[in-house]
């Protein structure tokens, strides 16, 4: 892709905090033209965002601070495609638990995160996961400070799981409603952009 391939989705990128850099040479890689949202102004001409990891509590904050949050609501409450992962998933969920009394997200997913359930940083983790509708085997998936999804609504398409441990339940990760994806993990992290570029293919479709 040309930096003027004007047949390339133009992705939004969250940019107030998180990974952004990241996220925008993943979706690069997947042909869409990445640009940072800070301001309710660039979200015009977007033909999908992405909110990526980071610290929910910080980006709500941020979201609220820079009148964004509610342009944002309206977007996606509209159509707009929005993937999200591990902070972005927190916020893409309608229902937040272990989250701060004020906190706020966007919203659309219909479906309870609790956040920052995999423990805190040092409790980190990396496993390969079974996820639905992606060629290629396994995706490497990187945990840090995770949220993972306590329940979906009937709408709502479990994508991938964390197995259940020796003392531990079987998790919810990755899921899929309509035009709107989110993963507890980092697949920006990793060099496997499979998952963007299934996000992109989302994108895609919702525009033709």
């Amino acid at each position: 892709m040309t930096p003027h391939d004007r047949t390339a989705p133009v992705v939004g990128v969250f940019a107030l905090q998180g990974d952004v850099r990241e996220h925008v040479a993943a979706l690069e890689a997947c042909g869409a033209r990445a640009v940072p949202v800070r301001r309710p102004g660039e979200l015009a001409g977007l033909d999908g965002i992405v909110l990526p990891g980071g610290e929910s509590t910080t980006m709500s904050k941020l979201a609220v601070a820079f009148d964004l949050l509610e342009p944002l609501r309206d977007a996606v409450a509209a159509g707009l495609p929005a993937y999200g992962s591990c902070a972005g998933m927190i916020m893409l969920a309608d229902h937040v638990l272990g989250g701060r009394a004020d906190q706020q997200t966007v919203g659309g997913i219909d479906m309870t995160v609790r956040r920052n359930a995999f423990g805190r940083q040092v409790d980190s983790f990396e496993v390969e996961l079974a996820f639905t509708g992606l060629a290629g085997g396994p995706v490497h998936a990187v945990f840090i400070r995770a949220p993972w999804v306590e329940s979906v609504g009937e709408a709502v398409t479990v994508l991938a799981t964390v197995p259940a441990g020796p003392d531990t339940a079987a998790r919810i990760v990755a899921v899929r409603q309509g035009s709107l994806l989110a993963t507890s993990f980092h697949p920006e992290l990793t060099g496997d952009f499979r998952v963007h570029a299934c996000f992109v293919e989302i994108v895609r479709s919702s525009t033709a």
